[in-house]
């Protein structure tokens, strides 16, 4: 099965801005992110293409995942031949210290998330 779900678990190093397509301007703090996404054709594709560092930028995790401070270090898989990853992303928005570092950020289709990328403090 090459369909489903995606956790990245992401650590930003150092204080960081960035201008991530038409959510302007947002600044990320140093410190660990989870971003859920999905991919219901060509998941390991998908993976794959968040791994490297030089790639168009599509998506809003592409600009934050582009920086030089940013790093992946964890992926979680749930293959899955329905769409879960909201169900997904809900598991670290319930953690108690979670918080949205920007509204709609890899949720702008999504009608039920505030964004599928959680900061959580450690």
């Amino acid at each position: 099965m090459n369909s489903g779900s995606y956790r990245l678990h992401i650590r930003v190093k150092k204080n960081i801005s960035l201008q991530v397509g038409a959510l302007g301007t947002i600044k990320f703090p140093k410190g660990d992110y989870f971003y859920t996404g999905s991919a219901m054709k060509n998941l390991r594709q998908r993976i794959e293409r968040h791994k490297q560092k030089a790639k168009p930028q599509k998506w809003h995790i592409d600009y934050l995942l582009a920086n030089e401070f940013v790093k992946i270090i964890k992926i979680e898989i749930f293959p899955s031949e329905t769409r879960e990853e909201c169900e997904k992303n809900r598991e670290i928005l319930n953690l108690p210290n979670s918080w949205i570092p920007a509204k709609e950020f890899g949720s702008s289709d999504c009608r039920t998330c505030p964004a599928h990328l959680v900061g959580v403090r450690v």
